[in-house]
């Protein structure tokens, strides 16, 4: 592997743009591949099986590339598919959204002898319970409290903003458990969700410190990338916080391919990225069964 080898990220649609766009701040010169599998989104009600199946394929077609480091940018994925992909794929160094976030989340928690924190995620997230498992194997003492969120990615992917009336009412409803047991932190457990970030921030009060599982993530890439060498270029601290300066115009390359419909992801992708982009390459993506060979070939 070297320095100027891509990063390849993957999701199941745009919520691992938010991903993209922190990579992007952090390692502003490094060429990055994205991939969106629109023709299956959302992962959050789809069986292990299929996950785990679509992620396989996914990353089948990024070898030929090259990637340095593979993000699997969602957490769904991240919880269902990454230790068998991780066996699977052992030349190939990868890492999820999980981890990093479930890190940030008992370091929020601090000094509370018994703090309550909440996560928020797509059904499949929290059946898995990967997310309770990685706060407890670090902090034996907590509250975990669970909450699925199902309308939310479907909500965002459709164009959906924070001010939509029935966005702010989804999340009234979701979020009104968590505000009643006064967690003093909530994971965003989807890469969508920072996109209503403001909005959760609004309904749950002040008080509580709020965990972007993207943003997270990006760092974590940063720190492996520096611990191998193979960063590529002048990089921004890790620890630095999100701001709203665009990406420099020395930035690295971006990359994306979908599996449905190019000219809506273009579009919609503007508003993870801040930025236009042009359409994404069409990849169809087939043997996503258990028993069927993968085939993965570029379209139109």
């Amino acid at each position: 592997m070297e320095k100027t080898d891509p990063i390849a990220v993957l999701d199941s649609g745009l919520g691992g743009l938010t991903v993209v766009s922190a990579l992007r701040r952090i390692m502003p010169a490094e060429d990055i591949l994205y991939f969106g599998d629109t023709a299956h989104l959302p992962y959050g009600n789809k069986s292990p099986a299929a996950v785990s199946s679509y992620v396989r394929n996914i990353i089948r077609f990024f070898l030929p590339m090259r990637p340095k480091h593979l993000v699997i940018a969602c957490n769904t994925a991240t919880a269902i598919a990454m230790p068998e992909v991780a066996a699977e794929f052992p030349q190939l160094p990868i890492s999820g959204v999980i981890e990093p976030g479930a890190r940030a989340a008992v370091a929020a928690a601090g000094t509370e002898r018994l703090p309550a924190i909440g996560v928020i995620a797509t059904e499949g997230t929290i059946r898995s319970k990967a997310y309770e498992r990685a706060i407890l194997r670090r902090r034996n003492l907590a509250r975990v409290m669970l909450r699925p969120t199902p309308l939310l990615v479907p909500m965002i992917e459709e164009g959906r903003t924070a001010t939509d009336p029935l966005v702010e009412s989804a999340l009234r409803q979701y979020l009104q458990s968590m505000v009643l047991s006064k967690v003093s932190v909530l994971v965003l457990g989807c890469t969508h969700y920072p996109l209503l970030k403001g909005a959760i921030a609004k309904v749950v009060g002040p008080n509580v410190r709020l965990i972007d599982s993207a943003e997270q993530c990006a760092r974590d890439v940063a720190l492996r990338l520096g611990r191998k060498g193979l960063l590529r270029g002048a990089m921004g601290s890790p620890d630095d916080t999100a701001t709203d300066e665009p990406v420099p115009p020395s930035a690295g390359s971006l990359r994306t391919f979908v599996t449905d419909d190019p000219q809506r992801f273009a579009l919609l992708a503007s508003r993870f990225l801040e930025m236009e982009i042009v359409a994404p390459t069409l990849v169809n993506l087939t043997g996503t069964t258990e028993n069927d060979p993968p085939a993965l070939r570029a379209a139109g």
